[in-house]
């Protein structure tokens, strides 16, 4: 009987271990360029982000680059030097605006991949037509140009309107509000990646105007340039300035901020995959986790994790280990009284799901003793249908 109480603990650790943080052996297994099962608890949860306080707001990871205020314009640098421009860059009544002559602004942070919100406004009094009407734009690692242009009942050449990737692609729409009043970006960029010469992934801009999808995963192909096309293997760096053009009209700017994103994985090829190579190394790094934390475990759970490492990376000993003490489980069985073995029936229910996970993709071979023999017992006592 003292087995059978040291069985009834087991199962209290297996819920707390195990049941507790969801079921492992759930989703289809990890593959050559995934280490992580669908829905796989071992996979890490994202980190909890605040929104911004209103729409358009920087949340609370955002690198804020200008907020209206003379100390955040310290964040940025004139790309002239000052023997060279004519004027500079200033804050009046919580904008950014160049002065004629001023030359380009460039954020003295750098980036690569990144979220940017800005909001800019054209001069109330509309003078002008086509590139000559409130012309400006924002480019990313300094080279490549998201347009900024009056383009308010002022029609130009499609690929350099506002929103247009400059000299690659139109905006899908003309979204802009009357020239005076404030327009909001939203834009998403993803840095081409060219090694040795291979373009690995072309680059993508994805962008909002006023909150409309003006760009979708639109490809850079090199960028352009004025009255030039850039070569598809153009090389960029890992990361760069911002860059706010100085094109000679009074553009106002407020409320930019900046978040990186997450790195691709893009060691794979052209599809963007994790290699064969690098996705069994994350495999072995999570097997390893899971194999510490069955360290301190004993009976069935350390066995569940035990089998559960075998998922990331399979091992003979760790897979005789977990057998040994799912024997040594089974064979209390037996031995204990019927309100006893009531009380294992979520232990079983746990058992009986891990041995046929790993025997469905083929992690142990068909029908498997062990599986049978749980699955015995959980038809015996109608756990399972």
């Amino acid at each position: 009987m003292k087995t059978a109480l040291c069985c009834v603990a087991a199962l209290c650790l297996l819920q707390v271990s195990l049941l507790s943080q969801g079921r492992a052996f759930f989703g289809a297994p990890p593959d050559d360029h995934n280490p992580w099962a669908v829905h796989d608890r071992n996979r890490p949860a994202p980190p909890v982000v605040d929104p911004g306080d209103k729409p358009g707001g920087p949340p609370s990871d955002a690198i804020v680059l200008f907020d209206g205020t003379q100390a955040s314009f310290e964040k940025w640098h004139h790309e002239k030097p000052e023997d060279e421009r004519e004027s500079n860059w200033v804050v009046s009544n919580g904008a950014l605006m160049p002065q004629k002559g001023a030359g380009s602004l460039l954020s003295k942070e750098v980036f690569g991949d990144c979220q940017l919100h800005l909001e800019w406004a054209a001069p109330e009094e509309a003078s002008g037509k086509g590139q000559g009407r409130g012309n400006s734009g924002v480019f990313l690692m300094g080279m490549v140009e998201v347009q900024i242009l009056d383009n308010y009942n002022n029609p130009s050449y499609a690929d350099g309107m506002a929103g247009a990737i400059y000299a690659v692609m139109p905006p899908a729409v003309n979204a802009l509000k009357p020239p005076g009043e404030w327009q909001s970006y939203d834009i998403i960029f993803r840095r081409p990646v060219v090694r040795d010469g291979v373009v690995l992934d072309p680059g993508f801009f994805t962008v909002l105007v006023n909150g409309v999808v003006v760009q979708d995963s639109t490809p850079i192909n090199g960028g352009g340039a004025y009255r030039k096309r850039m070569p598809l293997d153009r090389a960029f760096p890992e990361a760069g300035p911002l860059e706010l053009q100085d094109h000679g009209d009074p553009v106002r700017f407020r409320n930019i901020w900046v978040r990186p994103l997450r790195p691709r994985e893009l060691d794979g090829g052209t599809d963007g995959r994790l290699s064969k190579e690098n996705t069994m190394r994350k495999r072995e790094a999570i097997a390893d986790t899971v194999l510490d934390q069955a360290s301190g475990e004993s009976g069935l759970p350390r066995a569940l994790l035990l089998m559960e490492s075998l998922i990331y990376k399979f091992d003979k000993l760790v897979l005789s280990d977990a057998e040994r003490l799912i024997s040594e489980y089974l064979g209390e069985w037996p031995t204990l009284t019927a309100a006893e073995q009531q009380a294992e029936e979520r232990a079983i229910k746990e058992l009986h799901r891990a041995l046929k996970y790993l025997e469905t993709h083929g992690f142990v071979a068909p029908e498997y003793r062990l599986g049978q023999e749980v699955e015995a017992i959980a038809r015996q006592n109608d756990w399972i249908r």
